[in-house]
């Protein structure tokens, strides 16, 4: 039966096509949270579609609404829980790895699992990486277990996700260096200067940003995989915004390869560009 023959009887016919058919859940077989993005023509039957899915999925304990985007520097969203446990902490399980997480108050996307793991493939043995925003360590821990040749750092300036990145380096058996604050003040003070073969930047609303510490840290052939939003006619554009950011540094650059991840908006895309230092 699915969430919508639950609501035959509840919901008029209009209604039902309304109801939202996919949404993200987070957590594992024993206890997850959902996700969901209902639109204002249900807004007074919100509850009763949350209370289905509780009813459809046993191990969903919490139904969550998204109530604003991603937003300030932790970069966390505004949620209503509409049914369910006012506990939202969870334990998520990705490619063999476990993440104990709460996204009321760190940021964390599931829908990113099949790139984070995409990722790992590409990276070379006994690389030294380093994860800006690292958040609660899924990139790093995930890098690190592909790959456990590799030395694997990640900076984060959520206390609270700090606080998980840490604990899930533990229960995943990862060493991980973790560096706890903002990007920019962190590479300088501790002299990252051409220390790491590999910058990863997943966070695609500003990594343009700290390219200037991205090539600080990076070695010469070194290379940073930044991850951004945007058109695929806007590419070469982005491109060129790159190329003007390593110039500078007195820096060249070859972009290595373009990988999409997901959709974004109408024609938008999550892409990764992956770029070397030459």
């Amino acid at each position: 039966m699915t969430i919508k023959d639950l609501l035959k009887n509840k919901l008029s016919q209009k209604q039902l096509e309304n109801v939202p058919s996919a949404f993200e859940i987070i957590g594992n077989k024993e206890k997850a949270i959902a996700v969901i993005e209902i639109p204002d023509s249900l807004k007074n039957r919100k509850k009763i579609i949350s209370q289905a899915i509780l009813e459809k999925h046993k191990n969903i304990k919490s139904v969550l609404e998204k109530k604003s985007a991603r937003k300030g520097v932790f970069r966390i969203r505004s949620y209503r829980i509409l049914s369910g446990d006012k506990d939202t902490e969870v334990i998520h399980k990705e490619s063999g790895c476990f993440f104990k997480l709460d996204p009321r108050k760190t940021y964390f996307s599931s829908r990113e699992g099949t790139e984070r793991l995409r990722l790992s493939e590409n990276l070379k043995n006994n690389e030294n990486v380093m994860v800006f925003f690292a958040g609660i360590g899924a990139f790093p821990i995930i890098l690190k277990k592909v790959n456990k040749t590799i030395h694997v750092s990640g900076i984060e300036i959520n206390p609270k996700a700090v606080k998980y990145f840490e604990y899930n380096c533990k229960l995943n058996k990862v060493d991980s260096h973790i560096f706890k604050g903002d990007v920019r003040k962190i590479v300088y003070k501790k002299k990252m200067e051409k220390k790491y073969d590999r910058i990863v930047m997943p966070l695609p609303e500003s990594s343009f940003e700290f390219l200037k510490e991205a090539f600080y840290c990076l070695k010469n052939g070194g290379t940073c995989s930044l991850y951004c939003f945007s058109k695929e006619e806007d590419l070469k554009d982005i491109f060129n915004r790159i190329r003007t950011e390593a110039g500078k540094d007195s820096k060249n650059i070859e972009i290595l390869r373009t990988q999409k991840v997901l959709p974004y908006g109408p024609n938008i895309y999550k892409y990764r560009i992956d770029f070397k230092v030459i």
